[in-house]
């Protein structure tokens, strides 16, 4: 997706060969308008799946998540990280690894939300390890419902989340592919095969 790859080549900071920091439009700040060509851009890619939930982890997965469900006309509904005083019974949970906080977290969804009869589109911000993917799809199945595909706004393809994610199978589609963040510098994908070719 051109607009999002625009974003992160003006405003993505580079802090590692493995961090990239997009918080002044996805996961801090946030970019409306961009938010509302990627909700459009999940949906072009998802809509003949017969979707009828997203699901996504909070907190950053829930603009791109909710301006999805907008544009499918179906509910959102997101994977808590912490315990909730007035959420405690009738949970599906999963474990999470994060990388970036060096943490586990059980996320976990009130299982009213997630039937068996649904096609839970996943959405996402990042994809690097997969493990959030991982425990999303992991929730999905233990309510019984079908997984329609996973969507990401960024996957860094040099990581093994990708790969991970792939290999259950389902449908991944990723608007933004990182092939490397080498030297402060972000190269997608295409432009990788672009330049072998």
């Amino acid at each position: 997706m051109k607009a999002l790859q625009d974003k992160i080549l003006a405003d993505g900071i580079v802090l590692s060969d493995t961090v990239l920091k997009v918080d002044t439009f996805l996961n801090h700040q946030m970019d409306p308008v961009l938010m509302k060509e990627i909700g459009e851009e999940f949906a072009a890619r998802f809509g003949k799946e017969g979707i009828t939930k997203i699901l996504t982890i909070e907190s950053s997965g829930i603009a791109p998540a909710i301006m999805t469900a907008l544009k499918l006309n179906v509910e959102m509904v997101f994977a808590r990280k912490r315990k909730s005083l007035t959420l405690q019974d009738g949970l599906i949970t999963s474990k999470v690894y994060s990388f970036t906080k060096k943490e586990e977290n059980e996320i976990s969804v009130a299982d009213k939300f997630i039937k068996e009869d649904d096609c839970v589109l996943i959405i996402d911000d990042f994809l690097a390890n997969g493990q959030a993917a991982l425990g999303l799809i992991d929730i999905v199945t233990k309510a019984g419902a079908k997984v329609g595909g996973v969507g990401i706004v960024i996957e860094k393809s040099f990581q093994n989340g990708a790969k991970l994610v792939r290999d259950t199978g389902i449908k991944v589609e990723s608007l933004a592919r990182i092939h490397s963040l080498e030297n402060g510098t972000v190269t997608f994908v295409e432009d990788q095969i672009m330049v072998e070719v």
